[in-house]
């Protein structure tokens, strides 16, 4: 029993511990709530007084930037009024001008009127007085003014009419000399073509023999041989009383070679009858043969020009064969083509197109057979045939003026030909006939009145005449250069043109002491 209410006190006593334990636990919640919501309430006024403050500096930042702008807009509309003000004074100072200028006008038209008035009355009056001397006139000279009239126009046709008979025999003159220079231009392009020039190294070929013995192999008997051998190469043989040497004459040169190597080969090998001549004619044919193909490809090889037509790479090897006054041919194409390159690549074209230009311009003196047409016309021809440019075969074919210049390589090809041909020592000339023409030259300006020196320079193709200011006038000088140059043209022969200069100068000379 003691035990029972042991234990029913020490349940009792727990449940007032716990009630106990509970209602303080109560009020730690309750302080602690009531603490949080006055932190809570304290940091919401703060929050909301710095709210409220940005609000307020966000609204004085607009206003500021509203008024700034309304300033803005003021000060341009006040510019604009000021403008527009300035504008509207000087709009009225021009109206103020124009007014003036407009009265001024006023005052210069009645001038102006006043005086057309006075101009017609002194018109009139000088009307009245040619009148009256007109008539004056007629009673003097016994003719009407229509009558003088038409006796002045009879003179003055009389006087045209001479003058026009003197031009016209002028422009005969001309056209007659010009016709004979025309024609030794045919003359001198039909020899080039066919190498018939005068001098007999460019015509004949001299084979030296060992001993007189083998003249007779050659003749062979009754002339078989000798025959033969001109068949077949197209030359003549000429064996006379030369000692040690036959003559082998033709216009082609490429035959001569081939009777030159053939007869070489011939007596070498001592066998000399038909047969024989016959296959060593054929064997030499086709060894001048390839070496006119491997002249032509190592010709274009050294120059740079690719992609040429084989035959026309055969016609360049055959330039090695020809000649032009004396000057090789095929030489004198290269000169062109380098000269051609050289101006071309100065001038900013195509220096590759002027250099095969250049190496062709005479492509037409090297023909197989010989057509009836100028050599640069033939050798336009061949270009256009094997495909060449335009402006290649232009200039070809005008490098002589047969045809009209459609492109800048066509003058650059015709100055460079003059050039290679013109330099002294391209083209044989005998020494003493070259000095003696120079001579005559100068001599022959030196004959003329007035003339104080002369000198022939440019191997001989211009001619300057120094003259005495004070015994030459200028129209004299003129006249000087005319007569002088129409006296070389038909007292001298020369190749080309020759330049007359005639120079007159002033010199005013005093000496300061």
């Amino acid at each position: 029993m003691t035990v029972l209410w042991i234990i029913i006190g020490l349940v009792a006593g727990a449940g007032v511990g716990a009630w106990l334990t509970t209602g303080m636990l109560r009020n730690k919640l309750l302080a602690k709530s009531q603490q949080v919501l006055k932190d809570a309430e304290e940091k919401g006024e703060v929050i909301k007084k710095e709210k409220a403050l940005q609000a307020k500096e966000h609204f004085m930042q607009l206003k500021s930037e509203h008024d700034k702008r309304v300033n803005d807009q003021n000060n341009r509309l006040r510019e604009q009024e000021n403008r527009l003000k300035q504008r509207e004074n000087t709009l009225n100072q021009k109206v103020s001008e124009l007014q003036k200028k407009n009265d001024e006008l006023k005052g210069v038209s009645e001038n102006l009127n006043k005086q057309i008035e006075a101009l017609h009355t002194r018109q009139a009056e000088v009307e009245n007085v040619y009148k009256e001397s007109v008539a004056k006139l007629e009673q003097i000279a016994g003719m009407s003014a229509d009558e003088a009239k038409k006796q002045l126009v009879d003179a003055m046709t009389d006087e045209a009419r001479a003058e026009a008979t003197t031009t016209i025999m002028d422009i005969v003159e001309e056209a007659k000399l010009t016709a004979a220079e025309q024609a030794k231009k045919v003359v001198i392009q039909s020899i080039q073509r066919t190498a018939t020039e005068a001098a007999v190294e460019n015509t004949v070929s001299v084979f030296n023999l060992e001993n007189e013995e083998v003249k007779g192999r050659i003749i062979g008997r009754e002339g078989r041989n000798i025959r033969t051998l001109e068949n077949l190469t197209g030359v003549e043989i000429i064996i006379d009383d030369s000692p040690d040497a036959i003559i082998i004459s033709g216009f082609d040169p490429v035959r001569r070679e081939i009777a030159r190597l053939s007869l070489h080969k011939l007596v070498t090998d001592g066998r000399i009858h038909p047969a024989r001549i016959e296959e060593v004619v054929a064997k030499t044919r086709r060894q001048v043969e390839q070496d006119i193909n491997e002249v032509g490809k190592r010709t274009c090889i050294d120059l740079g020009i690719l992609n040429l037509n084989h035959e026309l790479v055969r016609m360049v090897g055959r330039m090695k064969y020809r000649s032009s006054y004396g000057q090789n041919l095929l030489q004198h194409s290269r000169e062109v083509a380098n000269l051609a390159a050289t101006m071309a690549a100065e001038l900013g074209l195509n220096p590759k197109m002027a250099k095969r230009a250049g190496l062709l311009h005479d492509i037409g003196k090297v023909p197989d057979t010989e057509p009836e047409l100028p050599h640069a016309i033939f050798g336009m021809r061949l270009a256009e045939k094997y495909k060449e440019h335009p402006d290649i075969c232009n200039a070809i074919g005008a490098h002589h003026d047969e045809i009209e210049m459609n492109n800048l390589i066509s003058p650059i090809i015709q100055v460079a030909d003059a050039i290679s041909g013109a330099r002294p020592g391209a083209r044989r000339e005998v020494v003493e006939a070259y000095i003696n023409r120079l001579n005559k030259l100068e001599q022959m300006a030196m004959a003329y009145p007035g003339v104080v020196k002369t000198y022939a320079i440019q191997a001989g193709r211009e001619l300057r005449v120094i003259v005495g200011a004070e015994k030459v006038s200028d129209v004299e000088a003129n006249k000087l250069s005319y007569d002088l140059s129409r006296q070389i043209q038909n007292e001298m022969t020369y190749p080309g043109q020759i330049k007359v200069t005639v120079i007159r100068e002033t010199r005013a000379i005093n000496y300061a002491k």
